[in-house]
């Protein structure tokens, strides 16, 4: 008899990921007291850690952590040209030479505050790929979409117009952080559930679109208002890979608390 072969969907372990986004804070001197910090207080894991400095700390911050091996820097924006009369921006290119390897794109302070759109995001995406950086891509709904029930469509329009151009490969390289824009900087958390179910649905569009496979390799991760104290039950979620953090990435104590929670 010929034995019979049952072959099972071999699903890709995703990483478990906190990234911390400093925004505009820290000097330089600041900064690199608390990329010390972090780096003397963090414990080896299997859980990879982020920082997201101001361009005046990546240089530094990376010499600083090249040794650790789960410590990984990000810078918080890019241009999506690779070169020219751009006075003022940064290229992809120029943050990989400096030893960057992530770059948050997308966030709601950028579509907020600078205008960006999705077909922006979508090109910085690209140049991102290009120059050997994975993006931490950004999306969200605002107070207004989440009150009216329609989170699911803007955040699926978000995640469409970003990626559903991308290759499976390039797809792999990707982080995606959610992030309830009525959550950040107000206190306000969504809770377990809510980020679960959200976190769920966005994994759901890529399998359609990429397949089951890919879209279990991708790791999503929760972005608003996340602390020590609600850390693990928020990462504790099915569909919750880790966190996008904003003012508790400010101290070394905080964030290190918050990547324990795993």
């Amino acid at each position: 008899m010929v034995p019979v072969i049952t072959q099972q969907r071999k699903i890709m372990k995703r990483k478990h990921i906190v990234a911390g986004n400093w925004k505009m804070n820290m000097d330089y001197d600041a900064g690199r007291d608390l990329v010390k910090a972090v780096a003397d207080k963090l414990q080896p894991s299997d859980t990879l850690v982020i920082l997201g400095t101001p361009y005046i700390h990546l240089r530094n911050a990376a010499s600083i952590i090249k040794d650790i091996s789960n410590l990984k820097i990000a810078a918080q924006n890019c241009h999506q040209e690779e070169s020219g009369a751009f006075t003022g921006e940064v290229a992809a290119g120029m943050l990989a030479s400096c030893g960057v390897d992530y770059v948050i794109l997308g966030h709601s302070e950028r579509r907020e505050y600078f205008g960006e759109d999705d077909q922006l995001i979508a090109s910085k995406i690209d140049a991102a790929l290009a120059a050997g950086l994975s993006p931490i891509y950004c999306c969200g709904e605002k107070l207004e979409a989440r009150e009216a029930g329609t989170e699911n469509d803007v955040v699926g329009a978000q995640v469409e117009a970003a990626l559903f151009h991308l290759s499976t490969e390039q797809l792999a390289q990707v982080v995606i952080a959610y992030e309830p824009v009525w959550a950040i900087g107000t206190g306000k958390t969504a809770s377990p559930e809510q980020a679960q179910d959200m976190h769920a649905h966005i994994r759901a569009l890529l399998a359609g679109h990429f397949g089951q496979e890919a879209a279990d390799g991708v790791s999503i991760l929760y972005g608003g208002s996340v602390k020590p104290g609600n850390a693990k039950e928020i990462f504790s979620k099915p569909d919750v890979d880790g966190g996008l953090i904003g003012g508790a990435s400010l101290k070394a104590a905080d964030f290190i608390a918050i990547v324990d929670s795993f």
